[in-house]
């Protein structure tokens, strides 16, 4: 998916009031002191990079479905530009207290990756970058930005995925296995975001969150499998899931739920090093917040009506909830608040 980026339509109507903390700028626009660009390129900057879990999509066919992640965006919990879509997305409660630019750079099926691995042709043809080419896209744009949230992973705990049949029955080993190899993967790539951020002038706050709940999240799933039970009609793509993710199946997915616990241990301890390596007066705020990874997904109309997958708006809205509750230290770190 390429990257999204929303400008508030009434951004010089706000900044042009006496009240605004960019009022001066405004005035040196109005003097022609400063280009649009330029004076846009002065407003705060929210970056998310993540999967679809990040997103606004669902699987049914492969056309529709290859269609939706090349054509929907901004349905979702961090940007919603869809005023039909009832999600009070963290960037719409963002611009209540600031003007501001949002960016997307989530893909479906994005994962944190190797330097040595390739993207999939699946991937390819949907333009999803992982989490090394959405870290690229940052790096490369003309304007880094201030706040940027990192929720990606969810693809990494498919753990059933190529698994020889001995570890499909004794797993224990492959999930300590693929919880290493994650966060290594994870901290190189962060290492590059964060250096590149060390050289700005600028504050910066990185949040690095959690894998969702799969704990609640499947006893929403099951809730939705009951239902179509009953009703044949209702969610006509619930099996399409596990054409994509094994790991979902029923036998599997106590797996899951431990891999996704043992991932966000990693995580956790993963940006506690980090911070322990970085000066006190660092420009670079990093955290780790657990708000998704304790948002309670367990209701069956938090899932997508299609595909018992994805979230539906009422899922994106507590998703937005819980990840934007816990911005209160980032955005006062910015100065935001």
């Amino acid at each position: 998916m390429r990257r999204v980026w929303v400008i508030p339509e009434n951004f010089l109507e706000r900044i042009s009031q006496p009240s605004s903390r960019f009022h001066p700028d405004y005035l040196a626009y109005k003097r022609g002191e400063v280009t649009q660009a330029e004076l846009i390129a002065r407003l705060p900057h929210v970056a998310m990079i993540g999967d679809s879990v990040c997103t606004g999509t669902h699987v049914s066919t492969p056309w529709k479905t290859f269609w939706r992640a090349r054509s929907c965006r901004g349905r979702d919990w961090f940007l919603n530009v869809d005023s039909a879509a009832e999600i009070e997305s963290v960037s719409k409660r963002l611009e209540k207290l600031t003007p501001l630019v949002a960016s997307h750079h989530a893909g479906i099926g994005a994962m944190v990756d190797d330097e040595n691995d390739r993207p999939w042709f699946s991937r390819r043809i949907l333009g999803t970058q992982n989490l090394s080419g959405q870290i690229n896209q940052l790096l490369t744009a003309n304007r880094f930005p201030d706040l940027i949230l990192i929720s990606i992973g969810h693809n990494n705990v498919d753990w059933a995925w190529r698994s020889p049949a001995g570890e499909l029955a004794q797993p224990k080993i492959r999930l300590q296995r693929m919880s290493q190899s994650f966060r290594k993967m994870f901290e190189r790539r962060l290492r590059k975001l964060i250096g590149h951020a060390r050289e700005k002038r600028d504050r910066i706050s990185i949040v690095v969150f959690g894998i969702v709940n799969f704990e609640t999240y499947f006893k929403g799933r099951e809730e939705a499998e009951r239902r179509r039970e009953q009703d044949s009609t209702l969610y006509p793509h619930l099996e399409t899931t596990y054409k994509y993710l094994i790991s979902f199946r029923p036998d599997y997915r106590e797996n899951v739920i431990r891999l996704a616990k043992m991932a966000n241990q990693e995580l956790r301890e993963m940006v506690a090093a980090l911070n322990r390596e970085s000066a006190s007066d660092s420009n670079v705020q990093l955290r780790y917040s657990d708000a998704l990874a304790t948002a309670d997904l367990s209701r069956a109309e938090l899932l997508h009506a299609v595909d018992g997958w994805h979230a539906s708006a009422k899922g994106h809205n507590v998703l937005a909830e819980a990840a934007f509750t816990d911005l209160a230290p980032s955005l006062e770190f910015l100065g935001i608040v």
